[in-house]
């Protein structure tokens, strides 16, 4: 479970309508940006995904995917779509440093993923990913606060400098009464925005998330999504989307397919057009 808590943003309080995070990006931020004149205008060194040939067997014979081309630039929400078993979810594996790939080349933040340590992989993930998911995982013996605060904890920062970060993300998105409350007492829609602000906590370069409406009425799954959208227009941050949901891939700026033929670019998310009939 540790290996997943990455994530931060420092927030401000944006529209009603549609939470956002606004992420103070400062000169040791993710290394694939640099400080210039503004803090909206960054110079980008390379994709902060980039795999070259990226192939997945656990055996040698059956492949689960292979040659995979995958780039994915900061500031850009790229949707993955794919049946189950398609290896959706091992190919965030892979990206996060959590499993190899069997073939190819991948690089993640500008770090070369093959050939990596255990412990640089941990160490890519706490600084550099964040991680949503369907299920929130948060920690039932930790209140609100210390939840979101956990990814700034393991980097050693302060319990004070981390308090006053963490206040301002709860206000941004109407969280700041529930900072003493236990996990078990929050509803669906509150543990998902405690899991967000988690997966924020740190400016990561990249946010990887799994189905992150998946147990969401539609208005919570639309404020989740607003959420992140904001944040990765602000931050500059990248995003993979892996989702069943059209609706949810329907937010992101690229759309790809993983099957058979491997990834797959779509013009739409898949099954939009069968929602458009409707």
């Amino acid at each position: 479970m540790w290996q997943f808590f990455n994530g931060l943003a420092t927030t401000s309080v944006g529209r009603a309508s549609e939470p956002r995070l606004t992420l103070d990006l400062v000169e040791n931020g993710p290394p694939q940006m640099r400080r210039r004149e503004s803090r909206c205008e960054f110079l980008m060194l390379e994709a902060v995904v980039q795999s070259d040939g990226l192939g997945k067997s656990f055996d040698g014979k059956r492949w689960l995917f292979k040659d995979l081309q995958l780039r994915i630039e900061a500031g850009e929400m790229v949707s993955l779509q794919g049946e189950s078993g398609s290896g959706k979810s091992t190919l965030l594996n892979i990206i996060a440093g959590i499993e190899p790939a069997s073939t190819g080349k991948i690089r993640v933040a500008g770090i070369e993923l093959l050939g990596l340590t255990d412990a640089a992989a941990a160490q890519l993930r706490a600084r550099s990913i964040g991680f949503v998911f369907q299920a929130f995982h948060l920690l039932p013996q930790l209140c609100v606060w210390k939840n979101i605060a956990l990814p700034l904890l393991l980097q050693n920062q302060s319990w004070t400098l981390a308090r006053e970060r963490v206040w301002h993300a709860m206000a941004a998105v109407g969280l700041e009464q529930l900072a003493n409350a236990m996990p078990a007492s929050l509803s669906g829609g509150e543990q998902q925005r405690v899991a967000l602000l988690r997966a924020l906590i740190h400016r990561p370069a990249l946010i990887l998330a799994d189905e992150p409406t998946g147990n969401l009425d539609p208005s919570t799954a639309n404020t989740a999504l607003s959420v992140l959208r904001s944040s990765v227009r602000e931050s500059g941050a990248a995003m993979l989307l892996v989702t069943h949901s059209v609706i949810a891939a329907a937010t992101c700026d690229r759309h790809l397919r993983l099957g058979d033929q491997g990834l797959v670019v779509l013009a739409q998310p898949d099954g939009a057009a069968v929602l458009h009939k409707h």
